[in-house]
């Protein structure tokens, strides 16, 4: 059973960067799915997240408008879509599973499944 986020990279200022989070061994399907972010130096904070059962979409106030969560399920795989990134955007990026979020999910109490982070830098 695992949870792996890729797709991150160096972007400029205002650019665009789509992460993935893949699982193997188990079903997305079955799974609120969030995303989260810590940057150097400081704590991690949560950035979005998708419910279990009817997508319900949330999102942080600092990426609201920005960012967009999906849910692939033939590909059993969640994307976090990043527009108009900012430097404060730089931070290693991960995902976690949930199950127990059906038809919410918030920003705490993800205990399940965590995958390994990827790095993404917003700088000119």
């Amino acid at each position: 059973v695992q949870l792996q986020a890729f797709g991150g990279g160096l972007v400029q200022p205002g650019g665009s960067l789509r992460l993935s989070c893949a699982a193997s061994g188990f079903s997305l399907e079955h799974y609120a799915i969030g995303w989260f972010r810590q940057a150097p130096g400081k704590e991690r904070e949560w950035v979005s997240c998708i419910s279990r059962s009817d997508d319900k979409e949330y999102y942080a106030d600092s990426v609201k408008d920005r960012f967009a969560i999906s849910k692939d399920v033939a590909n059993n795989s969640v994307y976090l879509q990043m527009n108009n990134l900012k430097p404060e955007d730089t931070a290693v990026y991960y995902c976690a599973a949930e199950r127990r979020f059906i038809y919410y999910c918030s920003a705490s109490g993800w205990t399940e499944y965590w995958g390994q982070g990827t790095l993404v830098t917003v700088s000119s």
